[in-house]
């Protein structure tokens, strides 16, 4: 999130906040010092953001476009980051979902004996009123990384192609098996009951269900992405990279697709493997590969026979 923060502020956040708490507001003209010119009135906004607090005053002239607050004030840098984060997600999520939901969700769906009424309209509203609040939650992760606490770097050659690779597969591997835990333990019925049963109300989800879920339970599944990049260290733009194909897959594997019978069924835990823990909530805890169901006792192989389209299609035979 610092290089994100970097390229905004060049491009654009340093005009913004140029204008928003400018410099100007907390010093005085020169005409004003000379007291050349008393007819000089600031504006309404310059009088309400004087009163704002904030670091040194650069060295600049007073009509320069030159913010009060600094790349580097740390409240600049939050209400940055929560601008950033709210579009970055909103935009993930509706360009995603709506590739997904158009051109490989299958609509036949819909008419699914537990779909539920206006579900695709009840799944977006539950999204959006999910991702204020982890943003929130998330804000401290993007600040220690912008503040410097994280393992993430540049220069390739600071441990060499070959970690990196490693670091790739070592990010996956991690995250999947803590992602497995955390998921599995959100289905102990004291804190399903609080946290995760909202997920699991759409039984037939569809890609929009994707972040449809309490900002609790979406934060916690999160963690192991945020966390990785203080323990190992790890490329910042294979990091990027992944923070983005992380969240496509989480929309992908809510499309309720019982494809089977792929070669590396046994090996990725897909969207077959997800629509049926949604349909039969204990098994397929695993985020991308199937080995951590394998061991905790949890997996269960997709069939043809367990496709809830059968049952759509049961219902038009009796129909």
């Amino acid at each position: 999130m610092d290089f994100i923060l970097s390229i905004a502020d060049e491009y654009l956040l340093d005009r913004v906040w140029a204008r928003l708490v400018p410099v100007s507001a907390f010093v005085p003209t020169p005409e004003a010092y000379a007291g050349l010119n008393s007819t000089i009135v600031p504006s309404k906004w310059s009088q309400l953001v004087s009163h704002l607090p904030h670091p040194p005053l650069p060295e600049a002239n007073v009509y320069d476009a030159v913010s009060a607050w600094p790349r580097d004030y740390i409240p600049r840098q939050m209400l940055s980051l929560t601008a950033l984060t709210l579009v970055g997600i909103h935009l993930l999520y509706f360009a995603f979902s709506w590739l997904s939901y158009t051109f490989i969700f299958d609509k036949r769906m819909m008419r699914h004996p537990k779909f539920l009424k206006d579900q695709v309209r009840l799944e977006i509203i539950t999204s959006l009123k999910a991702f204020p609040v982890m943003m929130l939650l998330t804000l401290p992760w993007f600040q220690a990384e912008v503040m410097g606490y994280s393992r993430l770097y540049d220069d390739v050659s600071l441990y060499g192609w070959p970690y990196l690779i490693f670091s790739v597969a070592l990010f996956l591997v991690f995250t999947d098996y803590c992602i497995y835990w955390i998921h599995r333990w959100l289905h102990i019925p004291w804190l399903y009951k609080r946290l995760h049963k909202p997920h699991h109300k759409w039984i037939v989800p569809t890609p929009w269900a994707s972040f449809a879920f309490h900002p609790l339970d979406g934060y916690l599944q999160s963690i192991p992405y945020h966390l990785f990049v203080f323990i190992f260290p790890f490329h910042r733009f294979a990091y990027l990279g992944l923070f983005v194909v992380v969240n496509f897959w989480t929309i992908l594997i809510h499309d309720s697709d019982m494809i089977t019978g792929h070669p590396l069924e046994n090996i990725i835990n897909g969207p077959a493997h997800h629509t049926l823990h949604h349909v039969y909530f204990t098994v397929n805890y695993g985020q991308y590969f199937t080995w951590s169901d394998r061991q905790g006792g949890s997996y269960m192989h997709p069939d043809h026979k367990f496709d809830p389209l059968l049952q759509v299609k049961d219902e038009k035979k009796v129909e």
